[in-house]
């Protein structure tokens, strides 16, 4: 059984140093440039999108909204901050910056929400300088929170009731891991081998021996009888380290036919799982489980569909998106004052880089059963509703204050609720188009 802990939705906020300097030079000499030329306190909105699902992918999922709340209310520079920009930006803007407190609104989509091609999964509003400053980490966290969050639905999808334990820490740098743990979580993951991850945001943790403690002992029957006399007769026997037919029936004897659970991590694993199903029944110990792990993915997964596995553990495939790192998210300026006071639309118009300019305005068009049928953006507008569409855009700062902090377990239940109506193709594994698509209201420019 995973043991199941409160998260505090303020937890980590207080104990973040600085975060601005997760940020690229030239975020700073543009902003130099527009203090100097008198265009950095223009109105501005900054949306932040994804031209494309990645690897012919039916959805995406958003993460790592709390992260950015937690980064925002950070991003001050205090004097070593100030100290280490010495030579990149002149004494008027280290003076400015000095003083720079986020003071706009930040609109987006919710944390364990389903988003397509050219959702605007979130929207900057305030001066240009305060925006630009902000690209960077924001990139850096939705580009890889949902990278993971992504891999991660696909194979809770895969894995139907089955559970799924995040267990990647080792395949990725130490910070990363922390994030995949917790991104993993919020897209139905049940638990993560990852303690920072259950202290900094009460993320279930859960994990019993690895290969090392078997060859710790003289015989295999010694490490499990260790083990359970430790951990109780519950615990999880690893079983591969020598011959798995014997260290089941080692494992059965020692601890009865109550042990909790056996883990398998190498070969055939379809074809074990049969075997050992049969001999722990043969045995007595018919509600032992068996758990299976080794690089799994979604394919994997669910090409073990029909073998008698009651749960996964995942690790690379989890951790580097199962193949896509990153969701391709970038940050483009869509709106600007203009020299009336008005709001201009603005956008990029390069070859196969073009971005829709306008401020956006989102929700998820349904049937009358609540199925998702389309993504529809407005430009400038709210594009018309009735009483089957579902609003996507929440506030997340106001005025620089945030008010869309919430729980994990909030985001892990939109999580839920945002699969569950997408129609069925979105289910399928085979690459091919988005499951619904994107409609424009209003006048692209």
């Amino acid at each position: 059984m995973i043991p199941t802990i409160e998260a505090d939705p303020h937890h980590y906020a207080g104990a973040v140093t600085s975060t601005a300097l997760l940020t690229d030079h030239y975020e700073l000499t543009m902003l130099q440039a527009a203090l100097a030329g008198g265009t950095a306190g223009r109105r501005s909105v900054f949306e932040l999108f994804g031209r494309r699902l990645p690897g012919g992918r039916r959805y995406g999922v958003v993460a790592g909204v709390g992260r950015a709340l937690d980064a925002i209310e950070a991003f001050r520079f205090d004097e070593p901050t100030l100290a280490a920009l010495d030579g990149v930006v002149d004494a008027p803007t280290l003076a400015w910056l000095a003083r720079f407190r986020f003071s706009g609104d930040v609109w987006g989509y919710a944390e364990g929400e389903a988003y397509f091609p050219q959702s605007p999964v979130l929207l900057v509003e305030s001066s240009f300088a305060e925006a630009v400053l902000l690209e960077t980490v924001l990139l850096s966290i939705y580009n890889h929170d949902s990278a993971i969050a992504t891999a991660a639905s696909r194979m809770t999808l895969a894995a139907g009731e089955r559970p799924c334990i995040e267990m990647g820490s080792r395949r990725t740098h130490e910070e990363a891991a922390v994030a995949a743990a917790r991104a993993a979580y919020v897209a139905g993951f049940a638990a993560s081998s990852n303690l920072a991850a259950r202290a900094r945001y009460g993320v279930p943790s859960t994990g019993t021996s690895a290969h090392s403690f078997t060859l710790l002992h003289d015989t295999e029957r010694d490490a499990f009888r260790a083990q359970v006399d430790s951990l109780g007769v519950g615990t999880t026997l690893l079983v591969d380290t020598y011959d798995v037919a014997e260290a089941v029936r080692l494992g059965v004897e020692v601890a009865g036919p109550e042990l909790g659970a056996v883990r398998i991590d190498s070969g055939d694993l379809g074809m074990l799982a049969s075997r050992v199903r049969a001999q722990l029944d043969d045995l007595g110990a018919t509600s032992t489980r068996i758990i299976v792990t080794s690089d799994l993915d979604e394919f994997a997964i669910g090409s073990l569909a029909a073998a008698p596995v009651d749960g996964y553990g995942v690790g690379t495939q989890l951790v580097t998106g199962s193949g896509h790192p990153t969701c391709g998210f970038v940050y483009k300026l869509v709106s600007r004052e203009g020299e009336g006071g008005q709001m201009v639309p603005v956008a990029k118009r390069s070859t196969e880089k073009t971005s829709v300019g306008g401020r956006k305005y989102a929700l998820r068009r349904r049937d009358p059963a609540g199925v998702a049928e389309a993504e529809v953006i407005g430009i400038g507008a709210e594009p018309a509703t009735d009483d089957t569409d579902r609003p996507l855009l929440v506030p997340l700062v106001r005025g620089g204050e945030v008010v869309g902090r919430e729980s994990l377990q909030a985001a892990r239940d939109r999580h839920a609720a945002a699969i569950a109506e997408l129609p069925l193709a979105a289910h399928s594994l085979i690459k091919a188009d988005p499951a619904i698509p994107t409609l424009f209201e209003g006048a692209a420019r």
